[in-house]
């Protein structure tokens, strides 16, 4: 909505939020006409005299008068005073609004003044400031890519909240919209008691005898938290006493976390004090991903990435791909359950692992790193997980949530799962329904099963005996999990070879585990034993490579430490069928887990029907293998593929629309696709947000034309966070665009 014109703004309070809000006013050209009132004359003379308001009175009712906008940016223990002073003043029609920090006291102070609050009163808070006050201290960019809370109450004019948002975006901030309870809740956490601390600390260190030698010789840690015990003493005595209740009720929490704190290093409790410091750098670090829900809260792929893949190329060297996805999830899941501490080396710091990490620090498991690739985690057994704080954000990790549904269905508390956008619309029920089965409660969401996901906690589950209606190694792993809770033998039967990884790891983690043909079988009441893990070089990721090399004339690279579990290989052996030179050295298990170094070659591809066998070893490989088909020569033809519609995006027809705007006949089917392999142009890709349809078209630049565009890539961080990087190491001519 574009900014509503102004004729007249009115600003009560003069000091830094008012003045910056006139000046936003004036730089953005959104009133005509803007007064203000202060109660220093000095003030006053300064404002006119630099420009902030045209005219300043003593006298709010002389600053509002024929106003169609009031902005209140006084004290908040001012509010009702002012109110009832300007109340005569106020057009019937004018935006009141304000930028006070609590929000219960200024409505209930506009409830003792009108009565029926006006339409056009719609309180507001935005979260921008300084410790500098005053009016010298306004600046027209104070609010430039900062939140403001907007509370409306129930008499607020939608279209008085649509203008106040709209003046606040003009001045380039970010509006947000909260109950006026529930903004005071989350303010008093995030800044009214950070504030208070800071003060607390400062008055209590200055009082003490040898306070020169403390202020002198203080470090940056104590310079950089107390800088907020700066700001104006009025203004946050006011917050103080205006938001008392829900001031009182985070400082009573935080206390006896303090309590908690200080017994802990008195009885020299290790692992209390390094639960409490990981966990509190891992909320530090995914700050946005541990405030969903709240005002701060922001997408996981918050930034708008592009890649500009210039066209031709070839790719040399050795290069190592990162860890492991799917055994990456595992390591986290498996040594949070064991007892003791278990050691990982090369794991995933991609966003989908890092949720599933996150997800048990929220449940009480100290987790030590990540550091470059290296975690120890301290197990709490079988029975030792603790409720979540709240829902457990899984991101765009169907793994994360796929699996935890299993072992939480066996926990004594009740959990919800959430994910992002494009989490929230895949099918969850797959997994939901053997979980019943075994006694679990589960509930997913609308008709088509998707999340958020609840789980009711407190049930004993019985295992089952499930012959599982399609291949799915997430659907197989879940149950499996269950089963080491449950009373009995767990028995999954699968139809086609899916990822072992978790029966491998449990044997690992020492849990004993039956592999008869297609039949899994564990049973409850056993334990875990910590234990270490050197993850692999990521096979999904790697095929990338394999493509890329095979495609690109004169390409010659080595890729270390790959993983070839036979249920991942799918990719290897497809590619061989098409004619590639891909060669297998140095093999060697590593943790139960085969690995190898593979060396790939160029080759001139052919088109092949590729064998259904093979589709559930190579199911997160296909989006890279569509492009090493658009090269073959001839056709070819995939089946039995349909679970690729339902991933990230629906991968079969994202490919299909992304090699036929490349000028590639690509005709997708129910279950599959039918590619003719020809001349590869250039043009803008839609990734749809799916990281492996994102890294597919940039390497199908290497036989392209012209440039290849690839829009909403900012999710390759997922699975690879350092793909541009590598990429360009190894020859691809890849730039990264972020866009506003």
């Amino acid at each position: 909505m574009t900014a509503p014109r102004i004729r007249k703004a009115a600003i009560i309070g003069l000091g830094l939020i008012g003045s910056s809000f006139a000046r936003a006013l004036r730089e953005q050209k959104l009133a005509d006409e803007i007064t203000g009132s202060a109660r220093s004359a000095s003030t006053r003379a300064l404002a006119e005299e630099i420009g902030v308001v045209d005219r300043a009175f003593a006298d709010p009712v002389d600053a509002v008068r024929d106003a169609d906008l009031v902005f209140l940016a006084m004290p908040v223990q001012a509010t009702e005073a002012v109110l009832r002073a300007i109340q005569g003043a106020l057009r019937p029609d004018a935006i009141l609004t304000d930028g006070g920090s609590t929000k219960g006291n200024v409505v209930a102070a506009a409830r003792a003044v009108f009565g029926t609050l006006p339409a056009g009163f719609v309180p507001g808070h935005p979260i921008a400031g300084s410790e500098q006050s005053g009016v010298l201290a306004g600046r027209a960019d104070l609010f430039l890519r900062h939140k403001v809370i907007l509370t409306p109450v129930p008499e607020s004019d939608p279209a008085a909240v649509a203008g106040v948002r709209a003046l606040w975006e003009a001045m380039g901030a970010e509006v947000l919209e909260m109950a006026v309870e529930r903004h005071d809740e989350v303010l008093a956490r995030t800044s009214h008691l950070p504030h208070l601390l800071a003060f607390s600390l400062v008055d209590t260190l200055a009082r003490e005898s040898t306070n020169l030698d403390i202020f002198r010789y203080a470090a940056g840690g104590f310079r950089d938290f107390t800088r907020i015990a700066a700001s104006d003493p009025l203004m946050w005595h006011d917050i103080f006493l205006g938001n008392k209740e829900a001031v009182l009720a985070a400082l009573a929490v935080y206390t006896g976390e303090l309590d908690f704190l200080r017994d802990a290093i008195a009885r020299n409790d290790s692992d209390a004090l390094l639960g409490i410091f990981t966990r509190a750098k891992a909320a530090r670090d995914h700050f946005t991903h541990m405030l969903a829900g709240t005002a701060y809260a922001k997408a996981m792929k918050q930034k708008n990435i592009e890649y500009v893949v210039q066209p031709g190329g070839k790719l040399t060297g050795t290069l190592r791909v990162p860890g492991d996805k799917s055994i990456s999830h595992r390591s986290i899941m498996l040594g949070s359950l064991a007892e003791g501490v278990t050691e990982v080396t090369g794991f995933l710091e991609g966003e989908d692992a890092l949720a599933t990490l996150q997800a048990f620090r929220d449940m009480g498991v100290v987790i030590e790193g990540p550091q470059n690739g290296n975690l120890k985690i301290h197990g709490v057994g079988l029975n030792g997980l603790q409720p979540p704080p709240g829902a457990i954000y899984c991101g765009n990790s169907g793994t994360s949530m796929r699996l935890l549904s299993g072992i939480l269905a066996a926990q004594a508390f009740d959990t919800v799962m959430t994910g992002d956008p494009s989490l929230s619309k895949r099918p969850m029920e797959r997994v939901a329904k053997p979980l019943r089965q075994m006694g679990a409660e589960i509930q997913t969401t609308g008709e088509r099963g998707t999340p958020p996901v609840t789980v009711k906690g407190g049930k004993v589950l019985q295992g089952i005996r499930y012959d599982m209606p399609m291949a799915s190694a997430q659907v197989k792993s879940s149950i499996l999990l269950a089963g080491l809770w449950a009373r009995g033998e767990t028995v999954v039967t699968e139809p086609a070879p899916t990822r072992d990884h978790t029966e491998r790891m449990l044997r690992g983690f020492g849990y004993e585990v039956k592999v008869e043909g297609a039949t899994v079988t564990v049973a409850g009441g056993g334990k875990l034993t910590a234990t270490r893990i050197d993850v692999p070089a990521d096979i999904s990721s790697a095929a990338f490579f394999m493509v890329a090399a095979s495609i690109a004339e004169g390409s010659d690279i080595t890729l270390q430490h790959v993983g070839i579990n036979p249920t991942r290989i799918g990719v290897i052996n497809i590619l061989r069928a098409m004619g590639g030179d891909l060669t297998l050295s140095n093999e060697r298990e590593v943790g139960g887990e085969p690995v190898a170094d593979i060396r790939i070659r160029s080759a001139r591809l052919k088109g092949i029907r590729i064998p259904e066998d093979q589709v559930p070893l190579a199911i997160d490989e296909f989006p890279s293998l569509f492009i090493a088909a658009a090269c073959a020569e001839g056709e070819t033809v995939l089946t039995g593929a349909e679970e690729l519609r339902v991933k990230e995006s629906d991968r079969i027809q994202v490919m299909a629309d992304g090699l036929l705007t490349l000028g590639v006949d690509a005709r997708p089917t129910p279950d599959g696709i039918v590619i003719q392999g020809g001349p590869i142009g250039s043009g803008r890709i839609a990734s749809h947000g799916d990281h492996r349809i994102a890294m597919s078209f940039a390497i199908a630049a290497l036989r392209a034309s012209g440039p290849i565009e690839i829009g909403e890539a900012a999710t390759v961080a997922t699975s690879f966070p350092d793909f541009p990087g590598l990429a360009r190491r190894a020859g691809l001519a890849l730039a990264v665009v972020e866009k506003d």
